[in-house]
């Protein structure tokens, strides 16, 4: 019996690496000589550096940045294979990052982002893997392609900084700086978000409030944004409102998409591939999987529907141990999941049931592998 542990860590309560080590202590109480392994797994947000390079025996890097607010900072993002980094934009454009009373989307910018990629393609590394979500920003990615080396002019030929405020400035994008390594390299963004650049489902209206916007800030970027749409159109010939998720991270993806060519793919899509994840699976009898809480979401682009949907592929039963069900849960099943338990075994607070998380996790995982014991000693 050869099984494989591949689950999304429980926020604020087990990591992957610890959901493993449970996982293989009641697998191997229930089945002596069964065959044990474990992989990191994200869904391309927070913690999708920590996953890759832990899975790839990679190493972490950590470079001076300028924050959202243009503050000086340190960020870090992964390499491995030695053409291979993984980047998270938030942790240099993060909106955890701004204190609440100075959450403005005008006065935010992605610059710092913009030299991580930079420091990644200083150093050689060729294959930049990004993850976009979580952002302080709307500034069309504006910031990100200025630290790259791409000039955005006003009407005067003033080089504009690259905040949310500088994008209905915008009359002419000059691009010959643009970093020369940026030609020979392959960019992937993870991106599980649909939105367009501009309109009602675009970057401002749908993701501008929860970064600060007032209604009357938003009518503004939203006005500048299609503004700024308009010349990315000029320059390239290519209308962003066209394309799915370049609204992702205030316009990042827009920006990615255009001055890098960067190709957008779900967030567990890629990890998967980083991790080489079909390769893990031979040989495998059952794949147990999970997140902190499953709910209808679960079956768009995160890890259990991702996993799902390989382990379906190869034909081989997958299931989930989460904290918790919310509606729509089932859906999962239609993505390769067979079953689902649950770590709570009775009513319980959110703070109770973290802080006994690993008794509660014990008690599920050993639920599971007695259940399939049980299964495999039906008659056909």
């Amino acid at each position: 019996m050869k099984f494989l542990f591949a689950s999304d860590s429980f926020k604020g309560s087990l990591s992957s690496e610890e959901i493993t080590g449970i996982l293989t202590e009641e697998a191997k109480r229930i089945f002596p000589d069964c065959e044990c392994s474990g992989v990191s797994v994200a869904d391309g947000g927070e913690g999708t550096i920590e996953a890759v390079i832990d899975a790839m025996n990679g190493q972490i890097k950590t470079v001076s940045v300028h924050g959202p607010l243009m503050e000086e900072t340190t960020a870090e993002f992964g390499v491995f294979d030695g053409s291979h980094a993984v980047i998270e934009m938030a942790k240099a454009s993060g909106l955890p990052m701004v204190p609440s009373e100075k959450r403005n989307p005008l006065y935010t910018t992605t610059y710092g982002t913009g030299e991580l990629i930079k420091a990644a393609l200083d150093e050689g590394y060729r294959n930049i893997a990004i993850a976009i979500g979580g952002s302080a920003t709307n500034d069309g990615g504006m910031g990100a392609m200025t630290a790259l080396g791409v000039k955005f002019l006003d009407k005067e030929g003033n080089q504009l900084t690259g905040y949310g405020k500088d994008l209905g400035s915008v009359d002419r994008i000059d691009i010959s700086g643009l970093h020369p390594a940026v030609k020979e390299t392959e960019f992937t963004v993870m991106c599980d978000v649909m939105n367009p650049l501009t309109g009602q489902n675009g970057a401002t209206y749908t993701f501008g409030k929860q970064k600060g916007g007032t209604p009357e800030v938003l009518k503004r970027l939203e006005t500048d944004m299609k503004s700024y749409a308009g010349k990315l159109l000029e320059l390239t010939g290519i209308d962003v409102d066209q394309i799915k998720g370049t609204g992702a991270a205030g316009g990042l993806g827009a920006a990615l998409n255009v001055f890098l060519n960067a190709n957008m793919k779900s967030g567990i899509e890629t990890v998967l591939d980083l991790i080489q994840f079909d390769s893990l699976l031979e040989g495998v009898d059952l794949v147990v999987t999970g997140e902190g809480r499953m709910d209808w979401q679960s079956a768009f682009g995160k890890v259990p529907s991702g996993i799902g949907m390989r382990c379906k592929k190869r034909r081989i039963p997958a299931v989930a141990i989460v904290g918790g069900m919310g509606d729509g849960a089932e859906k999962i099943y239609e993505h390769g999941i067979e079953s689902i338990t649950t770590t709570i075994q009775g009513a319980m607070a959110i703070e109770e049931a973290m802080e006994r998380s690993v008794e509660l996790y014990r008690g599920a995982a050993q639920r599971t592998f007695r259940i399939l014991r049980a299964g495999m000693s039906l008659k056909e």
